[in-house]
């Protein structure tokens, strides 16, 4: 799943953005599963050659958004660990996962059906979650060597938090939950569980 070269112009990105919005709100209303190309472009007042000058498919228009996902979350969370305490450090990652989710709720719904049902989706999945792994996995290295987490192995203590922080935003954001979520109260109980799951002795 590979997205084409996109045109470096104006009316080219113009395009793209119209599909990419018709897109999510098709995905809002039937779901990955069920969208079709079809269903984007005729949202998006395109013809179907448009959407093929930006994407292979609809799963590389997934596979594109997953990827900005991926940067719109380490940007946040980057921002966010600037200073602070250990804790305050976990509670700035856990609120960046949780806005970044919050804003692409759409595309990440998508990304978790699809996920599901297709290997090679979920490799790609894996691939992007490595990162955020690979993170916790240093973090919780790191507090071992203070005598935090004693006979834990970092990698699947870090694979257990990141699973915790996909379906945890699911499970409060999708399905029309989005418009009741605490968004306060979410991130402190994720937090809250983040932090205990590793500074323990």
């Amino acid at each position: 799943m590979t997205e084409q070269a996109v045109k470096p112009t104006r009316r080219g990105r113009a395009t793209q953005e119209a599909i990419d919005a018709a897109a999510r709100k098709v995905i809002a209303e039937k779901g990955f599963l069920k969208m079709t190309v079809s269903d984007i472009v005729k949202e998006a007042g395109k013809s179907p050659a448009s959407f093929y000058n930006y994407y292979d498919s609809k799963e590389a228009l997934l596979e594109s958004w997953a990827r900005q996902f991926q940067e719109e979350a380490r940007r946040r969370v980057s921002e966010g660990e600037r200073g602070g305490d250990t804790r305050e450090r976990v509670h700035a990652a856990a609120r960046g996962h949780w806005e970044t989710y919050r804003e692409h709720l759409a595309e990440m719904v998508g990304v978790f059906q699809l996920a599901m049902i297709n290997d090679d989706f979920a490799r790609v999945w894996d691939e992007l979650s490595r990162e955020a792994v690979d993170g916790i996995v240093h973090g919780v290295s790191r507090a071992q060597e203070k005598g935090y987490c004693p006979g834990q192995d970092p990698r699947l203590v870090a694979r257990a938090i990141v699973s915790m922080l996909h379906q945890f935003c699911y499970e409060n954001l999708a399905n029309g939950r989005a418009a009741d979520a605490d968004d306060e109260a979410c991130i402190a109980t994720l937090t809250e569980i983040w932090y205990r799951a590793v500074y323990w002795r």
